[in-house]
């Protein structure tokens, strides 16, 4: 039985609950890799506690040459999953080139973000991709050239919303001139307790346009960065043990209650720890917590 749905958040045209679930950790980054019925669990885990927000990409998979195991692994998930899904929207990625012996490069060629997009549609088993990011920049070309590609993927209604990952402000400021009014839906950079001291200026930034900032790696990565948020931060600890919840619980609501165009991704390879994540959603910190929170984290 799914949690009942908590109050929503927009990006451009969707409505999307607080938290999204970043499923790279099932397919990449991993040793020893998670196994396939224990990612299609964890997705499930995430749906049944009220995510309604899934972000996956084409490059995340265990080698060079299984490019698109995530998508698969998302939309088999989907698939199996008996809730209503409806109400789900997926985000992918392309734009990074993963090639053999694990060599890797960024295209952002017209020719290239269709080609990526069209396979991540077969892998999604969809006609249109809800929110299709171009992943990183391509120093070899104008960054306007790359948006303008999504454009018209967008219009020949491939797409149904636009972001742009890993863009700093002068890039936003750019694919919002193309793309024109209302047209950029989502930013999604790096921010965490760990890492904020560019993307909370590219936070501020997208509130002040409309746009969603969706940070990735909100606890600090899947190399150990959640673990050691409660030693680097006492204060994250001290919360936590007054309050009965994790440090993860208490570093989420506190993005959360950064802005209402903020919506994290916490990522997860175990059902346990999504399911703790999602908590964050309904999880109401104080004024004075927040703001020592904020001075703590931010100065």
């Amino acid at each position: 039985m799914s949690a009942p749905a908590p109050a929503t958040r927009r990006i451009g045209s969707l409505d999307v609950s607080p938290l999204g679930f970043g499923a790279m950790p099932l397919s990449h980054g991993r040793t020893p890799e998670v196994p396939r019925e224990q990612g299609i669990v964890t997705v499930h885990a995430a749906l049944d506690a009220g995510i309604t927000f899934l972000d996956t990409a084409d490059i995340y998979a265990p080698t060079w040459d299984t490019m698109g195991h995530n998508e698969q692994l998302v939309a088999e998930a989907l698939r199996s999953w008996g809730g209503d899904r409806s109400r789900l929207v997926v985000a992918t990625k392309g734009g990074i080139v993963r090639g053999e012996g694990e060599t890797w490069s960024r295209d952002g060629s017209a020719a290239y973000l269709r080609s990526a997009l069209e396979k991540s549609l077969t892998n999604l088993e969809v006609d249109a991709v809800d929110l299709y990011y171009w992943h990183r920049p391509d120093r070899t070309r104008t960054y306007a050239e790359g948006v303008e590609a999504l454009a018209a993927l967008q219009q020949e209604g491939l797409i149904r919303e636009i972001g742009i990952s890993n863009a700093n402000v002068e890039e936003i400021e750019i694919a919002r001139e193309v793309l024109g009014d209302g047209g950029l839906a989502a930013v999604q950079n790096q921010f965490s307790p760990t890492y904020h001291h560019t993307s909370h200026d590219e936070l501020l930034h997208c509130g002040r346009h409309g746009i969603a900032f969706v940070p990735w790696s909100p606890l600090g990565g899947t190399g150990g960065g959640a673990r050691g948020l409660r030693d680097r931060f006492p204060l994250l600890r001290e919360i936590a043990e007054a309050r009965g919840v994790s440090p993860q619980q208490i570093v989420l609501a506190w993005e959360l209650s950064l802005d209402e165009h903020v919506i994290p991704i916490p990522g997860a390879g175990r059902p346990e720890t999504i399911t703790d994540s999602a908590a964050a959603m309904t999880l109401e910190l104080s004024a004075d917590e927040l703001a020592e929170l904020s001075d703590a984290i931010l100065r």
